[in-house]
């Protein structure tokens, strides 16, 4: 049965699901409900077998996510997310399926840090990233402050971390932080991407994934000799997939991935 969402919209298309944000009076802002509408939106992706690779969008052309809902903690409403982090995202550290953010307007905060937990940014030109907390007392807590470092260097992200500044899609393209800046409709330019992983078998890209990143918290020496242990790997090893992509490759057909 579907879920009930008030804050979020769900859309699966084949192996592929669409999350977006969708709070536009508030600019996409997250208040504590819509946390927990998407931490258990990517709980479901996570534990489908079936979908392959997700995408998270904002509804309209102003914001794909302003962070926090600062009102709510005004009120009150602290600053309370759930364990898998800013949207259920930024601490999820055990998906090994890919996660598109297709920003499409102002990504600031946590909105910024939840597309910098996404294995790749597609953005329209009118988007705008930053991560502004400085200058509200408060610090980039979800992520931004290791993950930035880590795609553009560490004298790139002090200018932003420490200033708060706004950075445009194209200056994020040459910064690094962003793969695609696109004049059209920022969905489909994501679409685009997932459907060029979908042609990969999920298993493989599930295990580059995990071996990616695993491999950023080690040396190249230590990264290498512990990628057999992985998980994803393992599975990638002893599926029927592994041996589907080379005979497809020998018959010179498209393979047909079963993900397992």
């Amino acid at each position: 049965m579907a879920m009930e969402y008030h804050f979020i919209q769900v859309e699966k298309q084949q192996h592929l699901t669409i999350i977006t944000l969708n709070r536009p009076a508030s600019f996409n802002a997250l208040n504590a409900s819509a946390h927990e509408e998407l931490a258990q939106a990517f709980d479901q992706f996570q534990n489908d077998d079936e979908q392959w690779v997700a995408i998270v969008t904002g509804v309209g052309e102003k914001a794909f996510c302003a962070g926090h809902d600062l009102k709510q903690q005004a009120a009150g409403g602290g600053l309370v997310t759930p364990q898998s982090g800013f949207a259920g995202l930024t601490a999820r550290f055990d998906l090994t399926k890919p996660v598109i953010a297709a920003v499409n307007g102002v990504a600031m905060g946590g909105g910024f840090e939840l597309a910098l937990a996404c294995d790749l940014i597609i953005a329209s030109e009118n988007a705008v990233f930053a991560l502004p907390e400085p200058r509200v007392g408060l610090a980039a807590l979800a992520g931004g402050m290791q993950r930035l470092p880590q795609v553009i260097g560490l004298k790139r992200s002090m200018g932003m971390l420490l200033t708060g500044r706004r950075v445009s899609a194209q200056e994020g393209f040459e910064l690094g932080f962003v793969n695609e800046v696109t004049s059209g409709p920022v969905l489909e330019a994501a679409k685009r991407w997932a459907n060029e992983i979908l042609a990969c078998s999920p298993l493989s890209i599930r295990a580059t994934k995990q071996t990616v990143l695993r491999g950023l918290e080690s040396s190249v020496e230590q990264a290498m000799q512990e990628q057999w242990q992985y998980n994803a790997m393992q599975c990638m090893l002893n599926s029927e997939d592994v041996i589907e992509g080379p005979k497809a490759f020998a018959q010179k057909r498209t393979p047909e991935w079963k993900g397992r």
